[in-house]
């Protein structure tokens, strides 16, 4: 039972971030970005003497390199490749560490932007645990149920009226 409880929060989890978050989006972005530098690199490096990127799949090793060690790549050999280099280091760099950074800012800052999906969030993680509540507590649940149900009642009749 607790492995399930697991597996539906990590679900949920999962769900929020792809959902709630600009991961998703700047992962694609950076991967075709990984695309676009390393088939330029390979295009500027291919035809020149000593240079260490014979093949596309070298290219792509290179990109990851360059913007995840920043200097443990190797250095181009052809200006173009230096140009492109240098910008995808920078490109790179900034947006792999910007979808970390966005990813984690965005995901605890949604509940502080929309404090109702909080409370539903809250009622939805109580739901979950009904089956260990005893009678009183199901009883208490059930009167704090009909107040809040009388409540909304109230609120959606005030609102009509303004």
């Amino acid at each position: 039972m607790l492995t399930i409880k697991r597996h539906a929060r990590f679900n949920r989890f999962i769900k929020d971030v792809s959902v709630h978050t600009p991961f998703i989006k700047l992962v694609i972005l950076l991967i075709v970005l990984w695309l676009i530098f390393s088939a330029g690199m390979y295009l500027s490096e291919k035809d020149i003497e000593g240079a260490s990127i014979e093949s596309y799949g070298e290219a792509l090793f290179w990109g990851i390199a360059a913007f995840s060690t920043a200097g443990i790549a190797d250095t181009p050999a052809s200006s173009a490749g230096q140009i492109i280099g240098g910008l995808w280091i920078i490109i790179g760099s900034v947006l792999f560490f910007g979808t970390i950074v966005a990813t984690v800012t965005t995901y605890f800052m949604r509940p502080l932007q929309r404090p109702h999906n909080k409370i539903i969030d809250t009622i939805e993680y109580n739901l979950e645990q009904l089956n260990d509540l005893t009678i009183e507590e199901l009883d208490l649940l059930k009167e704090t149920v009909d107040t809040l149900i009388v409540h909304v009642e109230h609120l959606k009749e005030r609102q009509k009226k303004e």
